[in-house]
């Protein structure tokens, strides 16, 4: 028999009508109920959090963190599924696969669509997220979800609605699930996984600033002025900004802030083409690219490194070891 445990953290796949919307009140006990188990297997349950997920911190996630690496450190256990809300899974599966040194399998999965709902996804989302920590080994931190599998970094939220949420779209799909098997199209890359990070009595700040036409330094230099340690600039097309934002970046390095750079385009990698503000003079500045990792897990690569590092010239080694596997040349920098 192969021992999952299962971390429930709310979400959707926990939500209750309200009276006026949908809120995450339900235990794990509860959303197990809802699921058949696939054969072979046996549960427990640890209860972590009731929330939906735009509401989570980063103390919250890294609580999340500490207790993966809790339940792991029983051998006996034989993988983890994390029950999670949608609208943040992205970025809590990547600070766990940032940390992941386990052969064992942990796999995100959670639904679109509320507990009780007629047809609803969240038991055959959490079926099928049992079977893969279940058989899987040695790929990282997973997202189950419609029948696929993803690998945690460069995931992302896709579909607002729509039952099959998640993709990365920069890459090809990683592995596929039916029948009652799981089926792997290929291997993730990650990098050497980080140290545990300590529980900070106050996590580090970390801001994102989106350009846009008209944009200007005035949202960035307030992140700054505000104590942000990181800022993850996302740019336009191939990670292009202006000569005034580049200015604000230098100044924002110059203070010890660690900045990384991506874009709000939904595929491809951040390229050093244009200047003029552009990506060029951004990362001459000391703007950290980012590749194919967009705006919500360059920010925990920022986080990730802040927690990592003892000073900003460390921080920043960090962040580019982190971020070579979207782009090797950050290994040389």
């Amino acid at each position: 028999m192969a021992r999952i445990v299962v971390i429930s953290t709310g979400g959707t796949i926990a939500s209750r009508w309200k009276g006026s919307g949908f809120a995450a009140e339900a235990d794990g006990r509860e959303v197990m109920a809802t699921a058949p188990l696939p054969e072979g297997i046996t549960v427990e349950v640890v209860d972590l959090f009731r929330v939906n997920s735009p509401r989570l911190t980063t103390a919250h996630q890294l609580t999340l963190l500490r207790t993966v690496h809790e339940v792991l450190a029983d051998p006996g256990v034989d993988g983890i599924v994390v029950t999670h809300g949608t609208d943040t899974l992205e970025e809590s599966a990547f600070l766990v696969d940032l940390h992941h040194h386990d052969a064992r399998s942990v796999v995100f999965t959670g639904s679109q669509l509320p507990m009780g709902s007629a047809d609803g996804d969240g038991p055959g989302n959490l079926y099928d997220a049992l079977l893969t920590a279940a058989t899987t080994r040695g790929l990282g931190v997973l997202i189950s979800f419609a029948g696929r599998v993803h690998a945690a970094r460069g995931t992302v939220k896709t579909q607002a609605v729509d039952l099959d949420a998640f993709a990365d779209p920069s890459k090809e799909l990683l592995g596929k699930i039916g029948f009652g098997k799981v089926t792997m199209l290929r291997e993730p890359q990650r990098p050497a996984p980080l140290a545990l990070p300590a529980m900070p009595e106050l996590p580090p700040r970390v801001d994102m600033v989106m350009h846009h036409a008209d944009g200007d330094p005035l949202l960035l230099n307030a992140a700054v002025e505000a104590g942000a340690r990181g800022i993850v600039l996302v740019g336009t097309g191939a990670g292009n900004a202006t000569p005034e934002i580049v200015d604000a970046v230098a100044a924002a390095i110059a203070r010890g802030v660690l900045v990384a750079l991506t874009t709000r385009v939904a595929a491809g990698p951040v390229t050093e083409i244009y200047t003029h503000g552009g990506a060029v003079d951004l990362v001459a500045v000391g703007a950290v690219p980012t590749g194919t990792l967009r705006a919500g897990q360059a920010r925990i690569a920022v986080l990730s490194a802040l927690l990592a590092g003892s000073d900003p010239a460390e921080q920043n080694r960090i962040l580019r070891r982190t971020l070579a596997v979207e782009n090797p040349a950050l290994t040389s920098a």
